[in-house]
């Protein structure tokens, strides 16, 4: 048995880092996740059983957005869509890494959609159960990033800065001296604070969230830090002269933030009319009902007083 820097080798076998660091994000997630839908009064044991589910259409979703979207640094070696479609085999090399956090969760979501539809179980309620676990998960895979010297930010005089070698560099960095911004931390610190949060507010707002408010949220949080850290980031993907990353952000944030107000101003609206028309009732009984009289109006009329 040997180590390198990429993995381990046992005789034929080589596992690399970065699937195994990959392996241990989803499974510390599932963990919290379980510990969640227990909370909930869920069967927790759901939660591995779907995990096989989002699993694999998370790697699909992944693969397929870095296929779809390249980075400049591939594109500019001929490693385009049209080579990852005429060459299968390198398409499914995910061992290499190349696989795109938007293409995950969007799989991995498809994937917990056809599993609770099996199960006959509510898909909004399980995307709140699983929001805070996801961005446990993705703070935990970030770092196979640095293990494949990848995802980098610029170069920076910050005394956090690190080294990326040669082979790793994007073309115009070639400078030894250079240090890069880890653009993969400031991901991984972002994941671990919206991971909080979404705990945070799922208990302490628990009598005020809807279902499916959560996921809304880290729908809104995680892309707003995605957002801001393209600007740090190199070799940001392209498509149509636009960086594709931060275009579908803004779109899931201002989708997410307005479905969110939606719902909740449906609710107080609904509320308000609710009130209005138990107002409305109360003063149609007031005035079809007539005052009771008092005794001596009634005693008057019925003649139960002697007359003086």
């Amino acid at each position: 048995m040997s180590i390198d820097q990429m993995g381990i080798h046992i005789g034929p076998l080589y596992l690399r880092f970065y699937g195994m660091i990959l392996i241990a994000g989803a499974f510390v997630a599932g963990y919290l996740a379980s510990y969640e839908a227990k909370r909930r009064g869920q069967n927790p044991e759901l939660v591995w059983d779907g995990m096989i589910w989002v699993l694999i259409a998370g790697i699909i979703g992944a693969r397929l957005w870095h296929i779809f979207t390249p980075p400049p640094s591939m594109t500019s070696q001929n490693i385009t869509t049209l080579f990852y479609l005429t060459h299968p085999l390198d398409a499914i090399a995910v061992w290499k890494g190349g696989l795109g956090i938007p293409g995950a969760v969007a799989g991995g979501m498809l994937g917990l959609y056809l599993f609770t539809r099996q199960m006959k179980l509510n898909f909004a309620e399980w995307a709140d159960i699983v929001a805070a676990p996801l961005a446990l998960g993705q703070a935990i895979g970030r770092w196979g990033n640095f293990i494949n010297q990848e995802l980098y930010g610029a170069p920076t005089t910050l005394p956090w800065g690190i080294n990326i070698d040669a082979a790793h560099r994007v073309a115009g960095f070639t400078d030894p001296a250079l240090r890069f911004h880890p653009t993969f931390l400031y991901e991984s610190i972002g994941n671990l604070l919206i991971c909080g949060a979404l705990i945070y507010l799922g208990r302490r707002y628990a009598d005020k969230l809807k279902i499916g408010d959560l996921f809304l949220i880290y729908l809104i949080l995680y892309p707003t830090l995605r957002f801001f850290l393209e600007f740090v980031r190199l070799d940001s993907s392209q498509v149509f002269g636009l960086n594709a990353n931060q275009t579908l952000m803004v779109v899931l944030v201002g989708v997410s933030a307005v479905a969110l107000i939606n719902r909740h101003r449906e609710r107080h609206w609904r509320r308000y009319e609710i009130k209005e028309k138990e107002r409305t009732a109360q003063r149609a009984r007031a005035n079809e009902i007539p005052a009771e009289p008092s005794p001596s109006v009634a005693e008057g009329i019925t003649g139960d007083r002697d007359s003086e």
